[in-house]
């Protein structure tokens, strides 16, 4: 494993529950301003009035700094919110 994802805890292994903790690798050209884009169609949260789930699809576009999310920790991440009650409106602010 290369010195730059050696810190990821999740890339590679299998996981079974959500997770609410990002992670990141030190963006291998830092020198470059470049997009990244991360689209997903599963973005499900349960609406805080009616308990009734909630589909979207979200977009993350953002030129990386110091650091690039690591995409599966993000689908790990946005998994998180299933079982939660929130509008999404509320989880893109």
């Amino acid at each position: 494993m290369t010195r730059r994802v050696s810190r990821l805890t999740l890339l590679g292994r299998t996981v079974r529950k959500p997770v609410k903790k990002l992670e990141a690798f030190p963006n291998p050209h830092p020198g470059r301003d470049y997009r990244v884009i991360l689209e997903t169609a599963e973005f499900t949260a349960l609406c805080p009035i009616t308990g009734q789930p909630d589909f979207g699809t979200i977009t993350i576009s953002y030129v990386p700094d110091k650091l690039v999310v690591e995409s599966k920790s993000l689908k790990l991440y946005l998994w998180s919110f299933r079982q939660e009650g929130h509008f999404h409106e509320e989880v893109v602010n």
